[in-house]
């Protein structure tokens, strides 16, 4: 991906709760709770628009199934100005690259 705006607009949800848009510049950060539902089947994802930018690209912010160890505490995200998208296994102490899907 090309070097990105230091703009982005971040859109969470998941099946029932839409958590907003916020706007987001370099080293600004965002956050929000929420529990895991009793059947552990919990997603939510984020749209991500660099302002500079019509494309749009998503993520999996929290999967159940993935994420169960690797945020046994917090969920932890960076996402970099060229496009790259890195969370935090606490597990293993170690930033993981994930993918950013355009859509």
């Amino acid at each position: 991906m090309d070097d990105k705006s230091s703009i982005i607009d971040l859109h969470c949800q998941s099946k029932d709760d839409d958590l907003g848009s916020v706007v987001l510049k370099v080293g600004n950060e965002t956050e929000w709770s929420f529990s895991v539902n009793f059947l552990g089947t919990t997603l939510f994802y984020c749209d991500v628009k660099w302002s500079n930018s019509s494309s749009r690209y998503s993520f999996d912010a929290y999967d159940a199934v993935r994420d169960y160890t690797r945020c046994r505490t917090q969920c932890r995200w960076i996402i970099s100005g060229q496009g790259s998208l890195y969370g935090y296994d606490q597990h293993h102490d170690i930033w993981v690259q994930f993918p950013l899907w355009k859509i």
